[in-house]
């Protein structure tokens, strides 16, 4: 068992509500539980308590043992001298606060119904892909979209939390942060953080200067993710090669080294060589991507601006001085929604909270409304267990719900894990 069950008791008022007794004798009243701290510091502030004759109101911390509240240090942590009520499932020891003086414990072993703990044990001690999964078609289908419709906005503030300290790092500059976020996208999972790096070792504002120039784009790109550095028996490398010699000298630019882009496995129409070539086309043919996302209210133009054809050299090749059958290279439409979810929805949301533009932020929740639902392991797995989510909103929300409550077991943080125990 652990400490988020005796919250979970206190918070929700599950506690009998006949009379308890401190271990000092004294009746306990709980008048109001008070507001549940889920950083550092006391768990329970402003909680109202009468013990005995006296109406306390203040701080309320919780343990298995009372002993941990030793093992914790409590005793030296300012934080806790205002201690009212000290709650525990098991009473070992007394406790004292740093002046030496006494706080009333209240052990509640024996004061909730035993089926709330049975419950809680067999989700927490569960080896199902998610705890409760012996248990979650029991979930009232409201419960879970209403979950769900949450963990929709908060999977958007979460990544507006990165977005934003990269917002500051790049001295507040949107388009720099936009161009950032969306090279990492165009890396995809595999080649995320190369593209990433190439980013921050080749600024948007350099990019800009060229940008109405195709070749001199790929020459940069290509350059800095040090796909340039060898000897090239195609025309066409080599007079990228050219380029970028002289444009690494007049920016007095570093490139990559060529062994972090990673190849093995993947298909070639994700070799890095042509996303490279898609993204120098990006910022070709978009003057100020950034404020050509703020513009494009919908789905639809989005896939506009991502209709891209990479210069006539891709046609037939998918890396440098290797001839592929004739194929135009577009990205498919899988990929631009992986896009338009990762990078376009969370960077619109961030920038209407940040902006105070409303409208940004319900453009957003509408393109995750438009797109279908995404097709992945997680997502495969709801859907076994009869969950299956109508668009991208759904699925996000899903995979926030797989990845920061089932897996860590945080059940009693999360709506289904609370319903499903409270009527066990």
């Amino acid at each position: 068992m652990k400490e988020d069950f005796i919250h979970f008791l206190w918070r929700f008022r599950l506690l009998d509500p006949g009379p308890m007794h401190t271990t000092q004798g004294e009746t306990v009243q709980i008048l109001s539980p008070g507001s549940w701290n889920k950083h550092s510091g006391p768990d329970f502030s402003a909680a109202r308590v009468r013990i005995g004759e006296t109406l306390w109101v203040g701080n309320v911390e919780m343990h298995l043992k009372s002993s941990d509240w030793y093992r914790h240090n409590h005793q030296h942590d300012e934080a806790y001298h205002n201690i009212i009520l000290h709650v525990v499932m098991e009473h070992d020891c007394e406790i004292e606060d740093s002046m030496g003086n006494p706080i009333p414990v209240l052990e509640i072993s024996s004061c909730f119904d035993p089926a709330l703990a049975s419950k809680y044990i067999k989700i927490m001690e569960s080896r199902s892909w998610i705890p409760c999964a012996a248990f979650i078609d029991q979930t009232q289908p409201v419960i879970l979209m209403n979950w769900l419709s949450r963990l929709q906005i908060e999977r958007l503030e979460r990544k507006s939390e990165e977005i934003l300290e990269f917002f500051h790092y790049f001295n507040q500059s949107w388009e720099q942060t936009f161009y950032y976020f969306l090279a990492r996208n165009f890396g995809f999972k595999v080649n995320a953080s190369p593209f990433g790096l190439l980013a921050q070792k080749t600024p948007y504002l350099i990019l800009g200067k060229h940008k109405n120039d195709l070749t001199q784009l790929e020459a940069l790109l290509m350059g800095q993710a040090g796909m340039l550095e060898e000897t090239f028996s195609d025309a066409y490398p080599n007079l990228l090669k050219r380029e970028y010699i002289f444009l690494r000298k007049k920016y007095q630019l570093s490139p990559m080294e060529k062994s972090l882009w990673k190849t093995s496995k993947l298909r070639p129409p994700n070799f890095p060589t042509l996303r490279l070539a898609q993204f120098a086309r990006l910022i070709h043919q978009s003057s100020g991507l950034f404020s050509r996302l703020v513009e494009c209210a919908s789905v639809d133009e989005i896939y506009l601006l991502f209709d891209l054809q990479c210069s006539p050299y891709w046609d037939t090749h998918y890396t440098f001085d290797k001839p592929s059958g004739s194929r135009i290279k577009k990205l498919g439409h899988d990929a631009i929604d992986n896009i338009i979810i990762n990078t376009l929805v969370p960077m619109k949301f961030v920038y209407g909270n940040h902006s105070l533009k409303p409208e940004q932020k319900d453009q957003a929740f509408a393109m995750l409304s438009t797109l279908d639902a995404e097709d992945n392991a997680v997502i495969r797995n709801w859907k076994k267990l009869g969950i299956t989510p109508a668009n991208a909103a759904e699925s996000q929300a899903l995979l926030e719900l797989k990845k920061f409550y089932c897996t860590p077991k945080k059940c009693l943080n999360c709506a289904v894990g609370l319903n499903l125990i409270r009527n066990g």
